[in-house]
């Protein structure tokens, strides 16, 4: 693993992740700051478990991302629903969790957000769907239920958990709220799964005429 840190650089190696413990909100800004306008390494906080945890995604992890939102997308429009896709965005509740999820979804709160260049939690609502890929990490989702994200998405190695926020914390789900007549959970992994294997447009031409 190669980690870089100083005055003005953070880099982490594709492949990697790294938790740092006992850290504190100041910890966590001055590492956003380090990063300045990148993406990478994404970067969560979490004040109840005072972690820090960097990643730095494979290409693996970009492909099923991508094809997972464009899976959404093509659900989305089916049902003629309008929607606002965020990637890359940092969601902070101050001083007490940051995240970013590699996709993120406005669809029932869409027109607090149009128009917008930063999304502030303090302000506006929480985007409705939230999308991760565990490959070289694992998702805190302690984190994301003090951001109150509705629905939580996280795929790894080929299964597609899907979390709904219940008061305080998430409950595993077999459906989604937000699809509940689709079986999201064991027909969307089908198609990442086949986008990788034998290319995105093949996969997503082939969910579009189902």
């Amino acid at each position: 693993m190669l980690i870089t840190i100083s005055e003005d650089t953070l880099t982490l190696s594709p492949g990697n992740a790294v938790i740092f413990p006992a850290q504190t909100w100041e910890d966590y800004q001055r590492l956003l700051n380090l990063r300045q306008e990148a993406s990478i390494p994404k970067l969560s906080f979490n004040l109840n478990s005072q972690e820090i945890r960097l990643m730095s995604p494979l290409p693996s992890h970009g492909n099923r991302i991508d094809t997972l939102r464009d899976l959404v997308k093509i659900i989305l429009s089916k049902k003629g629903l309008d929607w606002h896709c965020f990637d890359p965005i940092t969601l902070k509740i101050p001083p007490y969790a940051g995240v970013e999820p590699d996709t993120c979804f406005y669809i029932n709160n869409i027109q607090a957000i149009l128009g917008k260049d930063k999304i502030d939690l303090t302000l506006s609502p929480p985007p409705d769907l939230a999308i991760e890929v565990d490959f070289t990490s694992i998702t805190d989702i302690g984190a994301y239920e003090i951001t109150k994200v509705p629905e939580l998405w996280i795929y790894r190695q080929g299964v597609l958990n899907i979390y709904v926020l219940e008061e305080d914390s998430y409950k595993d789900s077999l459906k989604s709220r937000l699809f509940p007549d689709f079986d999201v959970k064991n027909v969307l992994p089908q198609y990442i799964e086949l986008g990788w294997n034998q290319g995105s447009s093949i996969a997503l031409r082939q969910f579009s005429n189902l």
